[in-house]
């Protein structure tokens, strides 16, 4: 997204009424599927255009293959263990832990072998995933 659309994003959020208390459940959100073993819950914002915030899942054993994302990830596991690996090195980002990945940067992700992944993400533009090899 560049700087003139994140500027337009910001304008219309302005322009919304405050909003009361929001409350959401993992367990009761509406997850829709964005990669086969992968599904979102947009909890704030838009994922199609950005910015936005989501509990995310990942099945056991999910492998998103190599690939790069336009925008920085920031990202709070909440159960399971998200995987990470990058030419850096590899982490096992666990509950409670946050994980940090600027746009542009070559990784792998997947979920826990067991228990899979649910975390928090936000990002500030539009979700993407761009295979890399």
């Amino acid at each position: 997204m560049n700087r003139q659309e994140q500027t337009e994003v910001r304008q219309r959020e302005k322009k919304q009424p405050k909003k009361g208390l929001t409350f959401t459940s993992a367990d009761q959100a509406k997850f829709k599927e964005v990669a086969q073993g992968a599904a979102m819950a947009v909890l704030w914002g838009n994922d199609e255009i950005g910015p936005y915030g989501a509990i995310t899942r990942f099945v056991p054993g999910f492998d998103a293959g190599m690939h790069t994302h336009t925008n920085d990830a920031r990202i709070v596991v909440i159960k399971g263990a998200y995987l990470y690996r990058d030419d850096k090195g590899e982490k096992r980002v666990g509950p409670g832990d946050f994980l940090f990945i600027p746009g542009g940067t070559k990784h792998w992700s997947g979920g826990d072998v067991k228990e899979g992944a649910l975390f928090f993400n936000e990002m500030d533009g539009k979700f993407d995933l761009i295979p890399v090899m």
